[in-house]
């Protein structure tokens, strides 16, 4: 197959993708059409159905893998397929694997590396409380493995929550190194923590959206609330360091407008939210410098989320 970060203005494609969205639509002058969203592992693309009615458009559904005839097209800087002939395509046409993004590291890898962490904790409380969300359920580590980070803003490959997860930690380690100040098995165990409500703010793969729970209570509440069931069946967890801990978690976006129920008032919630903010916003730039856009030129345009408009380094 021919993945989408390959495709280039003026191709013919005909091939199998996946139908992550699938909407009818009128144009100016009154004439339906669809607006068909079609993605694989490297990327997706827009694509436009003008003649639904016609021979060789046959119906299928959102998340369904269908077969497209057409031709890439160029739209206001943006490439587009306009589509002749789609249909729903049979199981043994597409394997999966091939429509799913995943994380460039290998996922086995990446989890016995977050274990090796859990064993680095040495306060007893917070160990057990590790121990029992990474290392004694076997669904915990079944759907971190498997989870994105993000819908979309970075990360938002199947292990891009282990491999967010595992950044954000390293570099909590390494502060603790630079800053004594700073409680190491409480960071740590924050770090590992501090997303895991995005198990339930979204929803698996191939869908990787927004959840009603997510909707309606974010990941960081989702998450506390998770930490705190598991916190209450542990003997003798210590008060204090529960609540340092769900500090940690609550603050970890580090303004109120950015969706912290709380501001940082530790230490450890501070360098948490600077290494949470780093991996995320560097991830951003990673994925920017990789897509298809940033082949064509030096200047990359402005990145909303980045509030900058980007340049690739000059290599001389």
């Amino acid at each position: 197959m021919k993945y989408i970060e390959l495709l280039r203005e003026g191709e013919r494609v005909s091939d199998i993708y996946l139908c992550k969205n699938k909407t009818a639509a009128v144009t100016k002058n009154g004439k339906e059409y669809w607006s068909v969203l079609l993605q694989d592992k490297t990327g997706s693309i827009d694509g436009k159905v003008w003649e639904p009615g016609s021979i060789g458009i046959d119906d299928f559904e959102v998340l369904d893998y269908v077969e497209v005839n057409g031709d890439v097209t160029n739209f206001n800087g943006t490439l587009q397929l306009n589509i002749k002939r789609i249909r729903r395509a049979y199981e043994d046409e597409y394997d999966p694997a091939d429509y799913l993004p995943v994380s460039p590291y290998e996922i086995g890898a990446m989890y016995d590396e977050l274990k090796a962490y859990v064993g680095k904790v040495e306060n007893k409380a917070l160990h057990t409380l590790l121990s029992r969300i990474f290392l004694e359920s076997g669904r915990v580590e079944e759907m971190f493995r498997q989870h994105s980070a993000a819908k979309s803003m970075h990360h938002s490959f199947v292990g891009g929550l282990l491999q967010h997860t595992l950044a954000v930690t390293r570099m909590c380690e390494f502060y603790c190194a630079q800053y004594p100040v700073l409680n190491r098995d409480l960071l740590l165990t924050a770090a590992l923590l501090h997303d895991i409500g995005k198990m339930w703010e979204l929803s698996p793969f191939p869908v990787n959206d927004y959840t009603d729970d997510g909707q309606l209570l974010g990941h960081i509440v989702i998450g506390v609330e998770k930490i705190g069931s598991v916190i209450a069946k542990i003997p003798n967890f210590p008060q204090k360091l529960a609540a340092e801990l769900k500090h940690c978690i609550l603050a970890h976006h580090g303004e109120l407008e950015y969706g912290s129920p709380k501001k940082p008032a530790l230490a450890e919630a501070l360098a948490l939210h600077f290494a949470d903010n780093t991996d995320a916003k560097l991830q951003m730039v990673t994925e920017l410098l990789e897509s298809p856009a940033a082949q064509s030129g030096e200047w990359l345009g402005y990145q909303k989320a980045l509030e900058s408009t980007f340049k690739k380094t000059w290599i001389g």
